[in-house]
């Protein structure tokens, strides 16, 4: 893993565009409560670095969105998640403090996953209760969406179509939520980390542009076995992971082709971020697909360091 390129001397307000967008993330991909998965790792790293100022008050709100909610069997998984990730984060962050910040949210979730499936293959019916508690949770979701929509719209029924069409998205979510939650982790991680050390001194340390984002480049064996494992369809349970890690290192692979693409044009004008956000709205599949196999291609060709070659 490459280690950080640190931007020292830049104070925190270069870095904020970017922690905004990784809260996005957060908000959009995760299927348990953002706040959580943001609030336990910013409490244990300024437990670690210390607290003063105006951390104090955002120490307070950590702890109140940590403990608030009802307890019921969703509460308990999110919080157990999000303490393993946060263990994760914080050894890796004191063992190999030049990983890059990509490496160690990375690490903390791929250490994460594993050890919640040796947790779940002990205990039998273990899995079989955490799924149908996140597919419970996801259903009342939709249903509250919808009843909300039907009050908006002063009483009129939701269409037919737009029913259906929630409650697919729900099942998807369902199939691949470990997925999900991994890269909604990787961000609150990110987010977690740019609140702490912008309070403590350290700016935006670690959160690096979009232009340097690369990971591993052997993983790309994961993204392969879950490709095989969708295609030779050897049964529902190796087909679902096959989808998660498709699903998962696809996401990354995308990241990956954007920052790409990002150093050759060495950043986009307002009217590109304008043309990616309506490619993104109305041709998403085609334009994740496109950045998707720009990252792969980085992985096996190195093409920022060859656009570095040629522009030297």
């Amino acid at each position: 893993m490459t280690h950080d390129e640190t931007t020292s001397g830049r104070g925190p307000t270069r870095s904020w565009p970017r922690a905004v967008a990784l809260l996005g993330v957060v908000l959009f991909l995760s299927v348990i409560r953002p706040s959580v998965l943001i609030a336990i790792p910013v409490l244990a790293l300024f437990s670690i670095r210390g607290i003063r100022g105006r951390a104090v008050f955002i120490v307070m709100l950590a702890m109140l969105f940590t403990m608030s909610g009802n307890r019921d069997g969703i509460w308990f998984a999110e919080r157990a998640w999000g303490l393993m990730v946060t263990g994760w984060f914080v050894a890796l962050t004191m063992a190999v403090p030049t990983w890059r910040l990509t490496s160690r949210a990375l690490g903390a979730v791929m250490g994460s996953l594993a050890a919640s499936v040796a947790l779940l293959s002990v205990r039998a019916g273990a899995w079989s209760a955490l799924d149908w508690t996140v597919s419970d949770a996801l259903s009342s979701s939709a249903a509250s969406t919808l009843d909300a929509l039907t009050v908006m719209w002063k009483g009129r029924p939701v269409s037919p179509a737009v029913v259906t069409t929630m409650y697919q998205m729900v099942e998807y979510q369902a199939a691949v939520f470990p997925a999900l939650i991994g890269l909604a982790s990787m961000a609150a991680l990110g987010v977690a980390w740019w609140i702490v050390t912008s309070e403590t001194g350290g700016g935006d340390q670690g959160i690096g542009p979009i232009a340097a984002f690369r990971f591993n480049d052997q993983l790309v064996w994961l993204l392969i076995g879950g490709l095989l494992l969708l295609v030779t369809r050897w049964g529902d349970a190796l087909g679902r992971i096959g989808a998660n890690a498709v699903v998962f290192m696809g996401a990354l692979y995308a990241v990956r082709g954007a920052g790409v693409v990002m150093f050759v044009s060495r950043g986009l004008s307002l009217f590109g971020y304008g043309a990616v956000a309506v490619g993104l709205l109305f041709f998403s599949p085609f334009v994740v697909g496109i950045a998707m196999m720009i990252g792969i291609a980085d992985t096996w060709l190195d093409l920022r360091a060859r656009v570095g070659e040629e522009s030297a």
